[in-house]
């Protein structure tokens, strides 16, 4: 009996199981699509982790250990790909005579590497100038002491007589921070800066040089393991791959106890990670949750819509002698098919969407179980929608009860005690408690990212969203239900004269025309929710990239060469729409080193963002024309007005180096404002001033950097630099695409084109499903009213009054209200998850190219509903009777 039940449905009901399963394939394919990308995401960040991590393990032998025993514990302890020694010395100083003056640094640091090290580590070092075949000196250092490749500089080591090296190569130390960190430190420690002074040496230079001095002052020189991990073997999870990392490092730690040190780099950024991958859950519960629940919403929503037509075929059930349990398993089998047949589907969308939209990094166990609870969760999606309803209806009824059509019922309970209100309310209080306390959802201090989230911050939207819809519901029953004047004049356009006729059928039929409404609005509001918020991260990440970078395209240069001295070549380049260059010095800040940034204020805004949120106490607009107006104004990092305890107004006396003879002197400064970000700078400590004043009081007016903005391809614009500057090996080009999977949080290399492209796609097929099939399904259960009116002789044109004007209700009402909860919902989002935007947006950016498509397909599917409705009844009426 259940085969034949079945094939009974799929030949006369096939329309209703196919809603069903088409409702259940949807919400199975976004569950698994959602499944794969946070798979995929959280790989793709662990890999990129992985790179980004120059040296994995710094190990520094204690004074008198053995570090043979130390390189053997090493290898014990982890798979190792590389691991080279460094040798480290502190000398007292360092002098340079050139040009006939004599320049004196502070202390500084002279290290010297292995054979070989360079080439495995190759991201420590990089030449500007000269070769490295012998002594290098690091850039800043070149430009205190004035010197270049061929001088000679001498070194004041520590409790001995001076030596004398000449120089190969001027070089950059990109990692610097690593290089010269404090190992051993406490996590809590604040982490160590690297000296201002630094010189490199090769490993026979340096033992002639420094043994002498280790034997007098053995703490002056240290000796460091720098071990690069098997990262083959590693997990593609960061909580795994930390486990596994920070494992190794422990058991380094008891092989190495009372002999050696170790500082784990790459489990601090594991851990780093680990804090992203958990925003990547936020945005997957924020972003896809709504989706999930609209799914399923939407499948329930189209099994009820065959209320009518089920009870009527149970109670033909129940007169034939059919029990309760037995209509059950008809109700169950039903749900099977539907539930099989959709998640099928689904799994199959999911997999076709992830192989074109995903890139599917992810380990294969982990995209299995995200496919399996996605097949679970459509199978339960099914049973609900179909044995729900039908457990609902045989509960406590009789045969004549089960046969009765509902009509328009009692007010709902939610309507009369206004929960709809009460919930958005409530929505707004929580809102409002949570944004406005400066909290941050993943807790992160110092960098360093805690495992927690804070999950009371969903309740807000997830309040939100229910009483919008309730809301919506409210809005739309009222005058459906009143069937007044406003109904009339709204369908007048399409029903004219019969827009009284038509307005009572539509009023007796209010209750599904709401649901089809409120469906049609929250679908609506999904997608237009998503659209806004991954436009607006979008254009927040490109904003983060132009802070790093600079602009479109920055050329970078230094003291020695700036890229100043290929402005003319540069702007003559294909694609240039603007160029500005910008000096970049450093200042001593007390005894505290930091980066001087000199500009132009009427004109680096042609090259480069400048939001409102990079200054403090006023629009990025208004602090410029006041540095404009100020001379010798400065604007000084947030971190060093807190260190240096400095007021508005303050005069700061900064030592900047002199072009005459090479030595750091005091130039007075007025503090006129706070910058919390600029354009290339750190984002600790650094200075911005005007260009004209630091030319004038050092007498350098060389422009370090070149800003460009790009009017077509920031990358082939790079590439056309590139080739043009390549005769200067010390200048640098990059583009804004090649600096933006690292800026910021790695959460920012999440793949959100993807994210976008998974969630819009299912908000534009939850949009046009929740109107036209909706709409579609209550057509096709009142086919036998307008057949009835089709034999009786109505026109197809009466008949379209009745399609039309039910049709514009769901566009109208769906639209207007969808597109108006949803920007709130947004606007919501952005707010509570600030962390994720470094800076955060001024403003909601609006995607009106996907609005408007997300408008056009919602008519499009309702209008295919009517005129698909119009086509059956052409057929005869008596046949269509006897059919139904």
């Amino acid at each position: 009996m259940t085969l034949l039940w079945i094939a009974g449905l799929v030949r006369h009901r096939l329309f209703r199981l196919a809603g069903t399963a088409l409702g259940v394939a949807v919400t199975v394919a976004l569950v698994a699509t959602l499944g794969f990308f946070l798979t995929g995401s959280s790989a793709t960040m662990t890999a990129r982790a992985v790179d980004a991590v120059p040296i994995d393990w710094q190990v520094e032998a204690v004074p008198g250990s053995d570090p043979a025993k130390i390189e053997s514990a090493i290898r014990k302890a982890a798979t190792v790909s590389a691991l080279d020694t460094a040798l480290y010395a502190t000398a007292d100083g360092f002098v340079a005579t050139t040009g006939g003056t004599v320049q004196t640094t502070g202390p500084g640091t002279v290290i010297a590497f292995d054979q070989g090290y360079l080439a495995r580590f190759p991201q420590e070092v990089r030449l500007l100038s000269g070769d490295m075949t012998g002594v290098l000196i690091a850039q800043q250092t070149a430009a205190n002491l004035h010197a270049g490749p061929g001088d000679t500089v001498t070194i004041k080591r520590v409790g001995l007589a001076p030596e004398a090296v000449t120089v190969t190569g001027v070089v950059e130390l990109p990692d610097a921070d690593a290089l010269f960190q404090g190992v051993g430190l406490p996590k809590q420690a604040t982490p160590q800066a690297p000296p201002d002074n630094v010189l490199i040496l090769p490993m026979d230079a340096w033992h002639r040089i420094f043994d002498p001095q280790q034997a007098v002052r053995p703490d002056s020189t240290r000796l460091q393991f720098h071990v690069r991990l098997d990262h083959a073997g590693l997990p593609s999870q960061p909580v795994a791959a930390l486990t596994k990392v920070s494992g190794a490092a422990r058991n380094l730690v008891a092989r190495v106890a009372g002999q050696a040190l170790v500082a784990d780099n790459l489990g601090a950024r594991l851990d780093a990670v680990r804090g992203d991958a958990l925003y990547a859950t936020v945005l997957f519960l924020f972003l896809g949750l709504p989706g999930v629940a609209l799914g399923a919403a939407l499948t329930i929503a189209v099994a009820a819509s065959g209320g009518d037509r089920r009870r009527a075929e149970q109670s033909l059930l129940r007169i034939r002698g059919a029990s309760a349990r037995r209509i059950m398993a008809l109700a169950g089998a039903e749900a099977a098919t539907t539930g099989i047949a959709g998640a099928l589907i689904g799994l199959v969308f999911a997999a076709l969407f992830a192989a074109l939209a995903l890139p599917l990094s992810g380990s294969a166990g982990a995209s299995l179980l995200a496919g399996g609870i996605a097949v679970v969760f459509g199978l339960a999606l099914a049973a609900a929608a179909v044995m729900l309803p039908a457990w609902s209806a045989l509960r406590g009824a009789s045969v004549t009860a089960t046969r009765r059509l509902v009509g328009r019922g009692t007010v709902p309970v939610w309507r009369r005690g206004w929960f709809d209100l009460i919930l958005l309310g409530a929505a707004v209080l929580l809102f409002w408690q949570t944004a406005s306390t400066g909290y941050q959802i993943v807790l992160a201090p110092e960098g360093v990212a805690a495992t927690s989230v804070d999950y009371k911050a969903f309740l807000a939207p997830a309040l939100f969203w229910i009483g919008a819809a309730l809301l919506a519901v409210r809005i739309v029953s009222a005058p459906l239900r009143a069937n007044g004047p406003v109904l009339h004049a709204f369908i007048a356009p399409v029903a004219g004269r019969l827009a009284p006729i038509v307005g009572a059928a539509l009023s007796h039929q209010s209750r599904r025309i709401t649901l089809g409404i409120a469906m049609t609005a929250l679908a609506v509001a999904f997608g237009a929710s998503t659209a806004i918020f991954n436009t607006t991260y979008k254009g927040q990440t490109q904003v983060d990239a132009e802070l790093t970078n600079g602009a479109d395209v920055t050329v970078f240069g230094t003291t020695a060469s700036p890229a100043g001295q290929k402005a003319d070549a540069l702007a003559t380049l294909q694609g240039v729409t603007a160029l500005e260059p910008m000096q970049h010095r450093f200042a001593y800040v007390g005894s505290d080193l930091q980066d001087l940034y000199g500009i132009d204020p009427a004109r680096i805004g042609r090259v480069t963002t400048l939001s409102d949120a990079y200054f403090t106490g006023s629009s990025a607009a208004a602090i410029l024309q006041k540095l404009q107006a100020t001379p010798d104004g400065v604007l000084v990092s947030q971190e060093t007005v807190n260190d240096f305890q400095l007021s508005l107004g303050d005069t700061i006396n900064l030592r900047l180096m002199s072009a005459a003879d090479h030595q750091y002197h005091p130039v007075p400064f007025h503090f006129i404002g706070i910058a919390r970000e600029f354009p290339t700078a750190p984002k600790d400590s650094f200075l911005v001033a005007n260009s004209d004043y630091i030319a004038q009081m050092t007498g350098d007016p060389a422009q370090d950097y070149i800003l460009m903005k790009a009017t077509g391809d920031p990358a082939a614009l790079a590439r056309a630099a590139t080739a043009l500057v390549a005769d200067v090996p010390a200048l640098t080009v990059k583009d804004i695409g090649s600096v933006t999977h690292i800026i910021g949080s790695s959460l920012t290399a999440v793949n959100m084109d993807a994210l976008t492209r998974i969630e819009l796609a299912f908000a534009v097929l939850m949009a046009a499903a929740a109107a036209g099939l909706m709409l579609a399904l209550g057509f096709r259960d009142r086919q036998r009213g307008f057949a009835i009116l089709t034999a009786i002789g109505a026109k197809p044109r009466q008949l379209g009054a009745f399609l039309w004007s039910e049709g514009m209700l769901v566009i109208a009402g769906g639209v207007v209200l969808g597109l108006a909860a949803g920007t709130v919902i947004a606007w919501m989002l952005v707010k509570l998850l600030t962390g994720v935007f470094d800076p955060p947006p001024e403003a909601l950016a609006m995607p009106w190219g996907w609005l408007m498509l997300l408008i056009v397909l919602v008519a499009v599917s309702v209008a295919g509903a009517v005129l698909l409705t119009m086509r059956g009844l052409r057929q005869d009426a008596v046949d269509l009777l006897r059919d139904l």
